[in-house]
């Protein structure tokens, strides 16, 4: 007697990955963005809930896994990398993203995000940027600008901003990108890119924070500027920008120069390539910031490379190959013990 063949599988929506958790961020958050272009990604990406893993650390971002219906993880503050890494080891099977903003990724949590950056473990990292501690009533952050009055700095804040892009890069992650809150169709296709990655992937996310720091990427992001203070890159295309594409970015060296294309002399053959394997030249993207320059926003730098989890586990199979199955309790009692009367 022939089998019958299995049921199909359903095809799941934004709905079956949506919980029945009350969204508790303030309304016009660019949180709220964030986890819809999510919710409609995961199912374009074939995900399963129960492979599923957000794992977050403290702040606004991170209560983004009570608002996926997935398995899910509120750690510590900054700690999150640390968990993310400990998950994918224990199962690799998972699919794991880490929810960050940029007070508990680039703060307290600085050293472990380097690390799994550099290690490039399979997790796909996604970082809210909004220049401000939100959770906390408006603290400034390692991102928020000079000069930025808040109850933590009065006065204006003095410290020198860190640049999570340039700080992806400095730690040797093999894929970096960029992308706007609002822009919901665009950062749906950078979680994609970044789950097709092998590694580590960085996604920074401007996010707006209505409340303690309104209006901090409007200077990018409103509608009657962007087209001239965003350029979205494309790996083997030239970097050009503005309304009627007529404007582009010349890299030479450590230089970076705006030109028209027609003015002067200037013809499109004249713009810069964007090449996604080149880490000089995502160096020096990363730095451009507006109003002076356009900012940078798709894959900037990609590289694939071993992931740290396949390394372990080929190490693992190879060490139960050459002396069997491990004995927790044996390892326990050997080597120097003693015992107490």
């Amino acid at each position: 007697m022939v089998p019958l063949d299995p049921p199909a599988a359903k095809k799941l929506t934004k709905k079956d990955f949506t919980s029945d958790q009350e969204v508790r961020w303030c309304p016009g958050c660019g949180d709220y963005a964030i986890l819809a272009a999510m919710q409609r990604t995961l199912p374009e990406l074939g995900a399963t809930r129960e492979k599923s893993v957000f794992i977050s650390g403290i702040g606004c971002s991170s209560r983004f896994p009570y608002y996926m219906d997935t398995y899910g993880f509120h750690t510590i503050h900054g700690r999150a990398p640390a968990f993310a890494t400990g998950v994918k080891l224990v199962n690799p099977e998972l699919d794991v993203w880490l929810i960050t903003g940029d007070g508990d990724g680039l703060s307290i949590g600085g050293n472990h995000l380097l690390h799994v950056l550099r290690r490039n473990v399979n997790v796909q990292v996604m970082m809210f940027n909004n220049r401000i501690y939100g959770l906390t009533k408006g603290q400034y952050s390692p991102t928020s600008l000079v000069g930025l009055k808040s109850p933590s700095s009065p006065m204006g804040s003095i410290d020198a901003p860190v640049n999570p892009l340039a700080f992806a890069l400095g730690a040797n992650a093999r894929f970096v990108s960029r992308g706007i809150d609002t822009m919901i169709k665009p950062l749906s296709g950078l979680f994609k890119e970044a789950h097709a990655h092998t590694g580590t992937s960085f996604i920074e996310i401007l996010q707006n924070c209505p409340v303690f720091n309104d209006g901090t990427w409007t200077h990018v992001t409103a509608k009657d500027i962007s087209h001239d203070l965003q350029v979205w890159v494309e790996h083997g295309q030239p970097l050009l920008f503005g309304k009627d594409k007529n404007k582009g970015l010349v890299l030479t060296g450590e230089e970076v120069k705006v030109v028209t294309v027609g003015e002067n002399g200037v013809t499109e053959a004249d713009v810069t390539v964007h090449d996604e394997t080149n880490r000089a030249m995502a160096f020096a993207l990363a730095q451009l910031m507006a109003p002076e320059f356009p900012m940078v926003f798709g894959v900037i730098f990609r590289d694939p490379g071993p992931a740290y989890d396949e390394g372990v586990v080929a190490q693992v199979a190879q060490a139960v190959e050459r002396n069997g199955e491990g004995d927790i309790d044996a390892l326990l009692r050997s080597g120097h013990t003693w015992t107490v009367e």
